[in-house]
Formats: C-alpha cells, sequence, structure tokens
C-alpha cells in the first residue's frame, strides 16, 4: 500500500457514478435505520472510484442522507498527505490533517466537512465501506477479554485496533495494521474491529457488506450469556414525582436552558444499574465517543433528590459540561436535554450503554475508555463539530 495511490478492484466500475452513488445511498440509509448499527451522527460510509473518494459529511444521519451529504475527495490528495511532516503536537497536527482533508475537496464541495474517518475510508482498496458502531460489536470492543475473543473469532479474516484517539492517529495505526495483514496473508484485510469505538466492514458489492455483517452478529451473538431486560415496569409514582421537582430546575439551571426536555428508562437494567455504587460501576464511564458526544461522560446517580445539586456541581466541575442521564436509586433514568432531539439522543445512548454494560461480561467485563482518551474527546473540536450538526 505505502503511501501512494492505489487502483479498486472492484465489478461496480461497469456501472456509473450515479448509479454507484444511489447504491451508496441506500447502503447508508439501511445501516443507518434503527438504532442495531449506529445512533445520531455516528458511523460514516463511501464509496470510491480510482481518483474520488464519496465520503459522509461528518454529524451527518445515515438514516436519512441524501446524495448532498457526501463530500467528494480528490483521492490523490489524499495519498499525498502521507508523505508530508506533520506537527508533533496533537492539537497543531489534527488542525494541519482537517486543513487537508478540506482541501482534498473537488470543486463545489467546499460547504461540506468530511468525515474525520476519511483518510481510514480511502486506505481500504474496496468500492464501498461501512463503519457503524453495534452494539453487538461493542460488547467486545468494550470488554476486557475483547482482544482475546476477537483473535479467537476473527483473527484470520480482520485486524484489531487498540484504543487510539479517532483523527490522523488511528488512520495511521488502521494503515500499518492494513499492510501488516497483508505481509502474512497477501490481502488486505475487509474487516476492522476498533476497541471502544465500533467495526468497518468493507466490499466491492452491497451483498459482500450484507454477508459480512450477518456472519459477524450471528458470531457474537452465540458468545453473549447475558441481556439486558429495559422493558419499562412501574415505580414508586410519589417518589418519582419528588424527584422530578427537584431534578428539573437544577438540570435547567445546568443546561442554562429555559425549557428541558426529559425521557424516562425505567426498566429492569436500570433500576438495577441505580441501585447502588456496585450496581452502577459497569455505567461509571465512558465506553466510545459516541457515547460522550450524546449521552456524556457517564451518568450521575444518586440516591435522593437531595443529592442533586452535588452530584451536578461535580460532574460540571469535572467534566465543564451538564450531565445528559441521571440515575435514581428506585426510579431508574432520567434522559435530559435543551431539545426533544437531544433528549432523544441522550435516551438511545444511554440504552445502547446499559446493553454493553449487560453483555461486557461475556467477555471479561467491561473496559471503559481510558482518561486520557476521554479528554481528548470531550475536548476534540471534531467531535462539538459533529455533535452540533447532528443535534439540530
Amino acid at each position: 500500500m505505502g503511501g501512494s495511490l492505489y487502483r479498486v478492484h472492484h465489478e461496480s466500475m461497469k456501472t456509473t457514478e450515479k448509479e454507484a452513488v444511489e447504491g451508496l445511498i441506500a447502503l447508508s440509509n439501511q445501516y443507518g435505520t434503527g438504532t442495531d448499527y449506529v445512533i445520531a451522527g455516528g458511523g460514516n460510509t463511501s464509496w470510491k472510484s480510482d481518483s474520488v473518494l464519496w465520503v459522509k459529511g461528518s454529524g451527518q444521519s445515515l438514516s436519512t442522507i441524501q446524495a448532498d451529504g457526501f463530500v467528494k475527495v480528490n483521492r490523490q490528495a489524499l495519498a499525498a498527505l502521507w508523505a508530508k511532516t506533520l506537527p508533533s503536537d496533537t492539537d497543531e497536527r489534527e488542525k494541519q490533517v482537517l486543513a487537508e482533508l478540506m482541501a482534498a475537496r473537488l470543486p463545489g464541495e467546499e460547504h461540506k466537512r468530511p468525515s474525520v474517518e476519511t483518510l481510514l475510508h480511502d486506505l481500504m482498496p474496496f468500492t464501498y465501506v461501512v463503519h457503524t458502531h453495534p452494539t453487538l460489536v461493542n460488547a467486545i470492543t468494550c470488554a476486557q477479554d475483547g482482544e482475546k475473543t476477537f483473535q479467537r473469532l476473527f483473527a484470520k479474516e480482520a485486524v484489531w485496533i487498540p484504543l487510539v484517539n479517532p483523527g490522523y492517529i488511528l488512520s495511521k495505526i488502521v494503515k500499518d495494521a492494513l499492510e501488516g495483514f497483508q505481509k502474512k496473508n497477501g490481502k488486505i484485510p475487509a474487516i476492522i474491529f476498533m476497541q471502544n469505538h465500533g467495526i468497518v466492514v468493507a466490499g466491492n458489492t452491497a451483498a459482500e457488506i450484507d454477508a459480512a455483517y450477518a456472519r459477524i452478529m450471528k458470531t457474537i451473538r452465540a458468545e453473549v450469556k447475558t441481556q439486558a431486560d429495559l422493558a419499562p415496569l412501574p415505580v414508586d409514582a410519589a417518589a418519582e414525582a419528588r424527584f422530578l421537582a427537584a431534578l428539573l430546575p437544577e438540570a435547567k439551571k445546568a443546561l442554562a436552558a429555559e425549557s428541558l426536555f426529559l425521557s424516562r428508562v425505567t426498566g429492569k437494567t436500570a433500576l438495577a444499574l441505580a441501585a447502588d455504587t456496585a450496581g452502577f460501576a459497569p455505567l461509571s464511564s465512558a465506553y466510545s465517543p459516541d457515547h460522550i458526544v450524546y449521552m456524556g461522560v457517564s451518568p450521575i446517580r444518586v440516591d435522593s433528590p437531595a443529592e442533586l445539586p452535588a452530584a451536578f456541581a461535580a460532574y460540571q466541575a469535572k467534566w465543564k459540561k451538564a450531565p445528559r442521564v441521571v440515575l435514581a436509586k428506585g426510579l431508574g433514568a432520567f434522559c435530559i436535554g435543551p431539545t426533544e432531539k437531544t433528549a432523544a439522543q441522550a435516551h438511545l445512548l444511554f440504552l445502547d450503554a446499559a446493553k454493553i454494560a449487560v453483555t461486557t461480561p461475556s467477555f471479561g467485563g467491561p473496559r471503559f475508555m481510558t482518561p486520557e482518551h476521554i479528554d481528548f474527546i470531550v475536548n476534540w473540536e471534531v467531535e462539538a463539530f459533529r455533535s452540533q450538526v447532528s443535534s439540530k
């Protein structure tokens, strides 16, 4: 592979660009619908010819994306980036890489921002690339024995990428891993598992990608021994009313919002996670960047309404942001946001995190992102941009 531009080996080059992009839209909508593969603005997809990469714009939703949601990028310019000398300082390097990505956009695309994982998409010599964050896959990628499980189940056809900050460094590590696999096996793998992140599946046709995802999901599902139970359960109505009376003004103040939107989760799993400190442990930190962006680093948990002011203050002092999910003993989860959409996003990401918390024991127990990686995401301009776009 090196740093040079390689040709894409696929049959669909016989189709027109319009037909290929229509296929990309259908594939994106397919994997973006529902919450099994991505939530909110998560995940990204692409289609490539030998000279042009169509990649999802940052923050766009796969479920509804159309042609104008993709960014057309010059692949020759992307390949040339590997030969450039970049700053050693993380912030300066990412700024320069972003500038290079923006400069690689084709004429007419200047108002769009390509996915931060554009380089990763370009590296894979397959027509289509579909990167998602399935809850089932993250039961492995967010588990203590995740890599060991990967080696047992998927090492012959895929590569494992350890926890690394998104952006240029992730793409560089992926590049090295793909080249290492190619040297050992004589081919580039079409599947990448990324610790505390998700999975990338590539193929020359939609059917190839569908078959790979189906095989992966079936294999993991057979290994899972525990399931979350999030079916609604009744709670003490008077206790809930007292809690809401204390929560609403505290949350409005923290979010600097005149109005507040709220949704509830009262299932068996939510109640267990809210019960005490030990029950809360599997949700006490962040599993993936998406959870940080849409739900916060973690929920806060309290035993009583009286604890809310201190809990909110502690979270805001540490993360400079308001929490989006509050767990209360005996009541379950309260998912909040300044808009209906942001509250719904927090709700969905909480459900996702709860499912991961319950399924990771099948693979050695939960494994959170490190404090350093959490800090990077919390303060990364790219994720702030993605959150802003996808929350509109």
